[in-house]
């Protein structure tokens, strides 16, 4: 395959990364996008150099927060995205829809989204709920490593049976505000009852495959295929753990050993947020994992069209939020050798232009569409 041909694809594609966790690093690391930074895995080179038409920065807030100002953090993490995105206006675009993206494809901008990571962080209220959407948030990731007070998470024991009553009513509120359900972390019986609830599609914006990767952070085929029914996407994770059953197993088998009692901010409780990342890079760091490759992310997305179909496939790195990535995808920049990768595996342009970011447009697009319904609806009964 030539490589022009796979940047002529690449360069024409509408390109939507689930989930990136840049903010908190900028946070941690007192940096803005432009400044050299060692842990960068985005920044604004390599976002430039990397294609993305539209990348959903995480308003990510620690479990540590959980019971303690969770919904402050995730404010103070919202307001980060928005003053950046505001530095370069010649670069980037604050968007909270489809259009937006459709937009700044045009213009030759990225088009930065808000997503909130850990339903902890409305701290039991559809109005906080309500007023992150207001702010520009447009997906929430329901639970994460934390089982929180109405959603069990695959990193901690269930308590609700998958989803309280109130679980169900905040995915019901999503649905009718037009706000992505975001199903990476959920266990597995949140995961089914999610879909019983749901009214719209639902998207896992970081999620790889539990068939090639044990991890429990992943989605098995039946989630998949169920998945598949719902019309929602799943976005591959980039995580060397996610993708590489060996790299999942010694981290498996070491949280296990370090594994302590349950608390209330859940199993990965951390001081602050400025050092639980540094003691969770030197922990993975001890731990002499082998090097997962390019190509182990490749057969992600090759399985995941073979179980789910190539309309519910998508790009959901992780970027920022890991301690490792594959060999040969260490950054942003190197996304386009995705494209190459897909299109020498047999996949067609058109197909690798769906997973790229065309099923994600095509969701988020039935998503805002159900909540005009759901606003004229409720107009009707008033």
């Amino acid at each position: 395959m030539p490589i022009s041909k796979s940047n002529e694809v690449h360069h024409r594609a509408i390109i939507v990364d689930g989930h990136c966790d840049t903010p908190y690093r900028m946070l941690r690391r007192n940096v803005h996008l432009d400044e050299h930074d060692t842990e960068a895995q985005v920044d604004l080179r390599s976002l430039r150099e990397s294609g993305i038409t539209a990348s959903f920065f995480a308003a990510y807030v620690p479990p540590y927060y959980a019971g303690r100002g969770a919904a402050q953090f995730a404010y103070r993490l919202i307001d980060l995205i928005r003053a950046e995105t505001s530095r370069y206006p010649n670069q980037l675009n604050l968007c909270t829809d489809s259009e937006g993206i459709r937009r700044a494809k045009q213009n030759g901008k990225t088009a930065i989204m808000i997503g909130v990571e850990g339903g902890h962080a409305i701290e039991d209220s559809l109005e906080t709920l309500r007023d992150f959407y207001r702010l520009g948030a447009r997906y929430m990731t329901l639970t994460h490593v934390n089982t929180n007070n109405w959603c069990d998470s695959s990193a901690d024991a269930g308590r609700h049976g998958g989803l309280t009553d109130f679980g169900r009513q905040v995915v019901r509120t999503m649905n009718d505000m037009g706000m992505i359900v975001d199903i990476s972390h959920v266990s597995d019986a949140a995961f089914y009852a999610v879909l019983e609830t749901t009214r719209t599609p639902v998207v896992a914006t970081h999620s790889s495959c539990r068939a090639l990767c044990r991890h429990p952070r992943n989605m098995t085929d039946d989630m998949l295929r169920a998945l598949a029914r719902n019309g929602g996407v799943c976005m591959i994770n980039f995580f060397s753990a996610f993708v590489n059953d060996a790299v999942a197993e010694a981290v498996m088998r070491a949280q296990k050993r370090d594994r302590k009692p349950e608390s209330e901010g859940g199993t990965e409780e951390l001081p602050n947020d400025t050092t639980d990342w540094d003691a969770y890079l030197k922990w993975f760091n001890q731990l002499g994992c082998p090097t997962a490759t390019l190509e182990d992310v490749v057969n992600h997305f090759i399985h995941a069209v073979k179980v789910a179909g190539v309309d519910h496939v998508g790009v959901g790195s992780d970027f920022d939020g890991v301690p490792a990535l594959p060999e040969d995808l260490e950054t942003a920049a190197a996304l386009p050798r995705i494209t190459e990768r897909l299109l020498e595996r047999g996949l067609s342009e058109g197909d690798v232009e769906k997973i790229l970011g065309g099923n994600f447009m095509r969701v988020f697009e039935q998503i805002e569409k159900a909540r005009v319904k759901s606003l004229a609806d409720h107009a009707e009964r008033s």
